[in-house]
């Protein structure tokens, strides 16, 4: 044994690959062939179309003259295409004018630009650039209402967001007006104006559906020098559309006025800034000439959830290039040419490719991992040693498991990997309004143990969809079956493959390997020892998942200063607000909330065969009860913790900003923290309670659907079937969900577009509220006959389909939507078509 785990651990080490640090960048830079100019433009439009860099228009000094010089400024109209980063150059068309500092955004229908200036004038022209047939062609858009240059602009959902700028040359203020151009409608709304003063050459950006504007610089008319002068401004603001009001945000350390715009959004909260002028030498621009030291070339990192600054490294070559765009090309961030210098240009242009950054985990970490993979492949070998070839211990356990063992079960079925790494992300990312979702168990487990656990013991069932059959029809069971079927088939390869991800980009282990690795182990052990390895594992799996949890919250908590600080800090910025106040149907008000989680958990203890059968493996049905009220109370003090470690790691990264991965995902926030910030060792074990909580809902599937697919399918087509050829049947069943499991994760992997899946599992969600609504109907209606279930079933789904894709009510009121269609549309079709009794 010691032998297999050295070996083990030294296997599992070897699989991690690139594992490193947090860097400091969260870029690798690279060169790209240079604009075919040797001075290069400031204020240039560029964006991407059907796949091509285009680059247009702009302004320079002939030369790198500069200002200070003899040559004039000389503004272009010439547009450059770059079909592939090893390419080259290629003039193809021109703009209407020959213009510059506009706006300019990568949309799906073209690169929009809007408004200039050429020196002599501002213009209010919108346009796509379009490139086609080796040719870039304009068409022209709707004009904004007003001359505009010098503003900044994002790119909002379908939405383009405009603020700031002037209007002419000779503007001693900047303006503060806000637009909002609809790419559907193509039309112009003005909307509430920036709040303060007006600013000009301020940083863009779009993050979690709302708009920023960053730094920037105010002007104000010097009486005495008889010259416009700029204001550098440290100040941001973000503006949401959908409450339509702007909110002042943390300001920054120094300003960054004129740095690329749009800011390149990173990860899911954060929002990069490229360099930037903070103004200090501005007024010797014509003192310093070519001797001016340049601008920022620092890159700025603002998190949104935190609503903090940190430094995330430098430009590369210490001069940043300003009054540039910023384009997204093929998942890299690129700064065409720009202004290194006033008045001096640059035909530069560089990429830069975002780094995954992965967590540390060293040789210890990976013992603790191979320790408790050993004791699951241990607990399944002396489970199967004991367990006799049948039907009944397979799916059932022979009924003797005692039922603390079953409660817990019941929990470790239900906390999967995406609840421990998805409940602290969402307090961590919001507050507590949430918090009383999971507490409906309570309120549902008396309505289960009084109405439902009756039935289904006294019935005998294996599987719960049998109960249909009593009470209404065997095509009542099948449908009922075959929508379980089909929906945890679907949802196996989800909870296989984002914990995967997810630990993964963490460890720096292979992500393949990780799915492989995962599902192969648990597949082991779900067919060898059947229901009861299943049960016993979860029982050590909840240990692990709670402990690593609980130790991980008083790291945290300790590492921000202890308890009282953590609370004094978090509650100050209202992150334990738990109550929505009013009656709207589809915000998450209180009412909401508690209804939608009461139906929800009517749900899953009710119609979904994983929950069931935990408690039809006790010995008596007063244990069944026990083993429910067991769930319901560990279900509070568990969320409490998960709870708690959120809102402790919105604390940790509030006060060390630096220390996130800016390239994350908001999911990503407590693996990211288990995996850079836990001691060795201790790290080991809560990644180890990652896997716990990953292979407990694989293994619960697993075993729950083959016991459905045996029972419910195989049982009824081949009726003469003996005991043992089902108990096989049951085994190879459970040896091809792994497979599957393995081949939709891996499929995911290479899919371009999850949205295609995530579609998927929203339609066969769809039947989830309906199937319960089976259940409810055959208890508590008894004038509902099989005629009327069938068609309330699925009526009840159309009904739904069109409230989702509505937004009539809130996702928390779904299954309620479902339960309720389907009773009322039941009984309405039972009325018009009675059957016998």
């Amino acid at each position: 044994m010691t032998r297999f785990l050295f070996v083990l651990t030294l296997f599992l080490h070897t699989l991690v690959s690139n594992a490193q640090e947090a860097g400091s960048s969260p870029f690798l830079w690279r060169d790209l062939p240079a604009l075919p100019d040797s001075v290069g433009f400031a204020g240039a439009y560029a964006g991407v179309s059907n796949g091509a860099l285009i680059v247009g228009g702009g302004a320079n000094f002939p030369g790198n003259a500069g200002p200070w010089g003899t040559v004039s400024k000389t503004w272009y109209d010439a547009l450059f295409v770059l079909e592939s980063p090893s390419g080259s150059w290629k003039k193809a068309g021109k703009l209407p004018r020959a213009t510059g500092y506009g706006i300019s955004l990568t949309t799906p229908e073209g690169i929009f630009c809007l408004g200039g200036a050429d020196g002599s004038r501002h213009y209010s022209q919108a346009f796509f650039l379009l490139w086609k047939n080796g040719q870039v062609t304009t068409r022209p858009l709707p004009a904004l209402p007003v001359p505009l240059a010098y503003a900044s602009g994002a790119l909002v959902g379908d939405k383009i967001y405009v603020a700031g700028g002037t209007s002419m040359p000779s503007d001693t203020l900047a303006s503060s007006r806000f637009w909002e151009f609809d790419l559907h409608q193509k039309q112009w709304t003005e909307l509430s104006a920036l709040p303060g003063n007006g600013r000009i050459l301020a940083v863009a950006g779009a993050q979690d559906g709302r708009f920023f504007v960053f730094s920037g610089a105010e002007l104000h008319y010097n009486a005495v020098t008889g010259a416009v002068e700029r204001n550098y401004l440290k100040e941001c603001l973000v503006y949401n559309p959908a409450a339509k009001t702007w909110k002042r945000i943390a300001d920054l350390p120094h300003a960054v006025a004129a740095a690329p715009s749009p800011a390149y959004a990173a990860g899911q909260s954060h929002l990069l800034v490229v360099g930037g002028d903070d103004g200090v030498h501005a007024q010797r621009v014509m003192e310093l000439r070519e001797k001016h030291p340049g601008f920022h070339s620092e890159i700025m990192a603002y998190h949104s959830i935190t609503d903090t600054w940190a430094p995330f490294g430098a430009f590369p070559g210490g001069k940043a290039s300003v009054t540039t765009p910023l384009v997204t090309w093929n998942g890299q961030l690129v700064i065409p040419s720009g202004e290194v210098q006033p008045g001096i240009r640059t035909p530069r242009v560089i990429a830069g490719s975002p780094v995954v950054s992965t967590g540390t985990f060293n040789g210890i970490d990976w013992g603790v991992v191979a320790v408790y993979f050993l004791l699951v492949l241990g607990i399944s070998i002396y489970v199967s040693r004991k367990m006799s070839a049948s039907t009944d211990d397979f799916f059932l356990g022979g009924q003797n498991i005692p039922w603390w063992a079953a409660g817990l079960s019941i929990f470790g079925s239900k906390l999967s990997a995406l609840t421990f790494i998805a409940i602290p992300a969402k307090t961590y990312a919001t507050d507590w309004v949430y918090i009383f979702a999971n507490a409906m168990i309570v309120v549902v487990a008396p309505l289960v143990i009084c109405f439902f656990l009756p039935y289904f013991r006294k019935l005998k069932i294996t599987s719960v969809y049998e109960y249909l059959a009593f009470r209404f029809s065997k095509t009542v069971k099948l449908v009922g079956s075959l929508t379980f079927v089909v929906f945890q088939v679907g949802r196996l390869g989800i909870v296989i493959y984002l914990p995967a991800l997810v630990l993964s980009t963490v460890t720096g282990m292979n992500l393949m390997l990780c799915i492989v690795l995962t599902s192969l182990i648990t597949t082991a052990y779900t067919i060898s020892g059947g229901i009861e390895a299943v049960v016993w594992t979860e029982v050590m799996q909840v240990g692990v998942l709670l402990g690593g949890a609980f130790v991980s919250l008083f790291f945290i908590a300790n590492a921000s200063g202890g308890f009282d600080a953590m609370f004094g800090q978090a509650g100050g910025a209202g992150k334990f607000h738990m109550v929505n106040n009013g009656w709207a149907i589809t915000e998450p008000v209180l009412w909401v909330v508690l209804a939608g989680n009461f139906l929800t958990q009517i749900v899953t203890y009710t119609s979904d065969q994983v929950v069931v059968q935990r408690y039809l493996t006790t010995p008596t049905e007063a244990e069944a009860r026990r083993s429910i009220w067991t769930n319901a109370f560990l279900v509070i003090p568990a969320t409490l913790i998960f709870f708690l470690v959120g809102t402790a790691l919105w604390v940790y990264f509030k006060q060390s900003p630096t220390l996130l991965n800016p390239m994350a995902r908001t999911d990503d926030i407590f693996p990211w923290f288990i995996s850079t910030q836990l001691p060795a060792g201790l790290r080991g074990l809560v990644i180890a309670g990652l896997f716990a909580a990953t292979m407990s809902t694989i293994s619960s599937s697993m075993n729950s659907i083959a016991t459905v697919v045996t029972t419910d399918f195989f049982q009824h087509f081949v009726p003469q079937s003996s005991d043992l050829q089902r108990f096989r049947f049951a085994r190879y069943t459970t040896l091809v969900l792994g497979a599957a499991g393995i081949g939709i994760a891996i499929w995911l992997v290479f899919m371009e577009n999850n949205s295609i899946w995530d579609q998927y599992l929203k339609l066969i969600g769809i039947f989830g509220g309906c199937l319960a609504g089976m259940f409810v109907a055959g208890i508590f209606v008894a004038s509902i006959n099989s005629t009327g279930i069938l068609a309330g079933f699925f009526l009840s789904a159309v009904l739904l389909y069109f409230v989702q894709a509505n937004g009539w009510v809130h996702f928390f009121l779904y299954p309620g939507v479902g339960i309720f269609g389907c009773v009322i549309f039941g009984w309405l079709i039972s009325k018009a078509f009675p059957r016998p009794s």
